[in-house]
């Protein structure tokens, strides 16, 4: 049992020293067990121990933390693990963090009051503008925004799942396709290096197809249900009686175009100013936007009415929960980027071959589906990750050369997360929004039915439209 034990962690050690960072090449697949367990601890524990993960995801994420960098720093170096960690945390983690939280922010402060009556053709309606809103205030902050006052305007309804449902197909997951503020997979791209118009440049057909298809299916189920399924209650008997919208908390609507054109000034403007910090460079615009952002966020939280984030339900719980897991997935998937980027020679060949043909070219069907299936078990930001280094990782090469590869990924994460209420997080928040309302959910597998029975069919035709 001790030499099992000996040969498997001699098999973590590079034959080559460490040098500026991890030789992918010379790492074992056994460095890869911190990611994939927590990647597994994301997806499960939240349905089979409820109760024990909820008090202790932070504990649980910080074990698979230490589980990678305490041996790093055996075998590597103490400075080894730092670095590393330090390069993570510098670069991507806390550029990430700081996006998402002024958009949850400043997405949480507009409350939308009043109701509409829930027709076939409304619905439709209030899908469409949620899609919309959802490249450019994260998918996410739209879901916020827009699932309250759906479920209001149909609360009358006897049949409201298939509302629901199509909502998280739509609001929670591809209509955060368009842009890196819309989906935190396309934010992690344009910190690597993505183009900040990229996405909605080579994804923007791919979105509408869709879009476009989940909208007209929907309209149709919708309008069977509300001629001949539906008992409606009388108006006297509806719980929220028509009434005129307004919009409290309109000030966000300035912070909003406030991040939209920080991110859009670190994309744009170079100003070939860096400031070493803990051995990674960071840029003066990045450096501004993140400060800036944060500003906002802070503007946000003074200048908004209580009464806007209190009709919204807000609470800061979504977002520990983010910033927990994230912190945890930033440093466990050190190792395995380091793997994919060597390629043939490192631990993950099989991986690497699986998505590339005789010719050597990558195969767009199959990056698409891979990131798929991932994203649809796994969170969809670190999935995407993956794939965006098994192609190689150079953003240059990628916007250009393989740019329909680049495509095929981020269709993948971003519109595959829909297929299981654990492929994106906003899924299980609309869920839990809905059941909290009356609305009875259906279980995991049930949903899973229901994106088997609608998504699928649909991916399996952009395959052969996007992606042959």
């Amino acid at each position: 049992m001790h030499a099992k034990i000996l040969a498997g962690m001699a098999g973590m050690v590079p034959i080559v020293s460490y040098a500026a960072e991890l030789d992918g090449g010379q790492l074992s697949v056994w460095w890869a067990i911190p990611f994939a367990g927590l990647l597994l601890s994301i997806a499960f524990l939240p349905l089979f121990a409820p109760y024990f993960w909820h008090h202790h995801f932070g504990k649980i994420s910080l074990a698979w933390a230490l589980s990678f960098l305490l041996p790093c720093a055996a075998v590597f170096g103490i400075a080894a693990a730092a670095s590393g960690a330090a390069h993570a945390f510098i670069a991507e983690y806390i550029p990430f963090i700081i996006l998402l939280t002024s958009l949850f922010v400043v997405a949480g402060g507009i409350c939308v009051q009043g109701n509409l009556r829930g027709t076939p053709l409304v619905n439709t309606g209030l899908l469409a503008l949620g899609t919309v809103l959802a490249s450019f205030m994260g998918t996410t902050g739209a879901s916020m925004l827009m699932i309250r006052p759906l479920i209001r305007a149909n609360d009358n309804r006897k049949h409201a799942v298939h509302i629901v449902v199509f909502f998280i197909f739509l609001v929670a997951n591809a209509g955060g396709s368009l842009t890196p503020l819309g989906d935190p997979p396309l934010f992690l791209g344009f910190l690597k290096g993505i183009d900040f118009f990229w996405t909605m440049k080579h994804m923007f057909w791919q979105a509408l197809f869709l879009c476009g298809a989940l909208l007209v299916i929907f309209y149709v189920l919708d309008n069977f249900y509300y001629r001949h399924r539906e008992e409606q209650l009388p108006p006297a008997m509806d719980p929220t009686p028509e009434s005129s919208l307004s919009i409290e908390g309109k000030v966000n609507f300035l912070f909003l175009a406030a991040i939209v054109g920080l991110v859009l000034m670190s994309g744009f403007w170079k100003s070939g100013i860096t400031f070493p910090v803990f051995g990674t460079d960071v840029e003066l615009q990045n450096l501004m936007r993140d400060v800036l952002l944060i500003a906002v966020t802070l503007a946000s939280l003074a200048l908004t009415p209580r009464s806007a984030r209190s009709g919204n339900d807000f609470s800061w719980g979504p977002m520990q929960e983010v910033a927990k897991l994230f912190a945890g997935i930033f440093i466990t998937i050190i190792p395995v980027i380091a793997m994919l980027r060597a390629g043939e020679s490192g631990a993950f060949s099989a991986v690497v071959r699986a998505v590339t043909g005789n010719d050597g070219q990558p195969i767009d069907a199959m990056y698409f589906w891979a990131t798929g299936i991932l994203s649809s078990f796994l969170d969809n930001a670190p999935t995407y990750l993956v794939f965006f280094n098994t192609a190689g990782g150079d953003p240059a090469t990628l916007m250009t050369t393989l740019a329909s590869t680049l495509a095929a990924i981020s269709c993948g994460a971003v519109f595959m997360g829909a297929n299981s209420y654990i492929g994106n997080a906003p899924n299980l928040m609309v869920k839990a929004i809905a059941e909290d309302r009356g609305i009875r959910m259906p279980s995991f597998f049930g949903y899973m039915a229901w994106s088997c029975i609608v998504l699928v069919p649909l991916f399996i035709a952009m395959t052969f439209l996007f992606f042959r």
